[in-house]
């Protein structure tokens, strides 16, 4: 077994804080607009509709496909950025997704849109394994979690924040919807040339060539840890809420509560703030009150918002206030369960295999044909009843949960003090 390297190393006192910034800047603004690029098409989508002759399960599709790519490519690519390094995966990946969403813009048919955006989820899919391990790469051991938990924020702030809000503005000023997709390219090609004039390649240090060397753990010892399983059920039916209300509240907003466009936005924008708010809150409290309790309470905090929401009438100010708490909760889950779940429940040296399955699995299943299912249950039974679709994953969810195994370090310290000293009174 090997002991982690310890931080005042000298590798540590020669670190290069000003690359470290920098490069959290770029990847975190990389990620920002893998989340924008993601997730644009839903507050455009009203538009697109009536343009294009589109209905609300070829919505859920749309958002379905991209979701589907991106899971099966982040599991397959992490290994392959291994062997290779992180600089030409982000820079190419980076290039296609931003003119694949360009792209978009141009499309006519709902064929072509289908093909685009699941070439697009390849492509971010492969980006985000690579961008994550670069950042951790380039941190000071003692603030990797703090910036890659900054970096994965960004998703949710540019993506599902706001996104909604300048979709919705730039509306005012272009000629059509066309034109949003085709300026979202911009900002993703210029990050790209900034990486690749920025980043390194992370040479292999000593420890992680020793690593190499040994016998690797078989990865399908993953599936004797319980919480692995648990994880990725759970993930997958938080996702299944939170994506299902991302990808179809947009429309709902419009067509069952007439909100115009810029309330919409507005309303939407909710959804990125409060996952914002919430990755850093969950995964932070979990730190105190253990895993399995700050799984349950977000669970429990996301369905009762969520169930309010859905009665909720035309009012955008409280709308926003409650899809915000949602997001806070339902967002900060998926942070949860990808997170330190999922690393406390991985095996010896599988770490980010464990990683990747859950999130994995969770995009695939929970991201991608859950928002397809929604689309079907809109076109066959109306828009509100997406809302009771979400609620079921999120009340799933919250039974998976409760089968958790508590791993929180400081709750099985404390729990393994009050075990001895118990042992001790049983002795007096």
């Amino acid at each position: 077994m090997h002991s982690a390297v310890p931080h005042d190393t000298p590798n540590s006192r020669k670190h290069d804080s000003v690359y470290e910034i920098k490069t959290l800047i770029l990847l975190g603004l990389g990620f920002g607009l893998v989340g924008l690029d993601r997730w644009i098409v839903a507050p455009l989508f009203p538009h697109m509709m009536r343009d294009l002759h589109l209905n609300f399960q070829q919505l859920g599709s749309l958002i379905g496909i991209l979701s589907v790519a991106w899971g099966v490519w982040a599991i397959a690519m992490g290994p392959v950025s291994d062997r290779i390094g992180r600089k030409r995966i982000l820079v190419v990946t980076m290039v296609a997704f931003s003119l694949l969403s360009s792209l978009s813009g141009l499309a006519a048919s709902f064929a072509s849109l289908m093909l685009i955006r699941a070439v697009m989820g390849v492509a971010e899919g492969a980006f985000t394994p690579a961008s994550v391990a670069a950042t951790g790469e380039a941190s000071l051991p003692s603030r990797r979690g703090l910036n890659q938990g900054l970096q994965l924020s960004m998703f949710s702030l540019l993506g599902l924040g706001f996104a909604p809000i300048l979709a919705t503005q730039l509306l005012r000023v272009v000629p059509s919807w066309h034109w949003v997709f085709m300026i979202s390219a911009v900002p993703g090609l210029i990050v790209a040339a900034l990486i690749a004039r920025t980043l390194r390649e992370q040479p292999r240090s000593a420890s992680s060539a020793a690593q190499a060397d040994m016998a690797r753990p078989r990865w399908i010892s993953l599936f004797g840890s319980r919480n692995v399983w648990l994880a990725m059920l759970a993930i997958l039916c938080a996702m299944a809420g939170i994506f299902v209300v991302s990808a179809m509240v947009p429309t709902y907003l419009v067509e069952v509560l007439h909100l115009d466009t810029q309330e919409m936005g507005f309303v939407v924008s909710a959804i990125g703030f409060g996952g914002f708010v919430g990755s850093f809150g969950v995964a932070g409290a979990s730190d105190f009150i253990g895993r399995r309790n700050a799984a349950l309470l977000a669970f429990a905090g996301a369905t009762a918002l969520l169930y309010l929401f859905a009665h909720t009438g035309p009012n955008p100010q409280l709308l926003f206030a409650l899809l915000f708490g949602v997001s806070v909760f339902a967002l900060g889950l998926l942070g949860l369960f990808s997170g330190p779940i999922a690393t406390e429940a991985a095996p010896v040296g599988l770490v980010a295999s464990s990683v990747g399955f859950v999130s994995g699995a969770g995009e695939i299943f929970g991201g991608g044909l859950a928002p397809a299912a929604a689309g079907f249950v809109a076109q066959h039974f109306g828009l509100p009843s997406t809302l009771t679709l979400a609620l079921g994953g999120l009340i799933a969810g919250g039974v998976v949960s409760l089968f958790l195994v508590e791993t929180a370090p400081r709750r099985r310290r404390a729990a393994a003090t009050e075990t001895a000293l118990g042992m001790k009174e049983d002795a007096a």
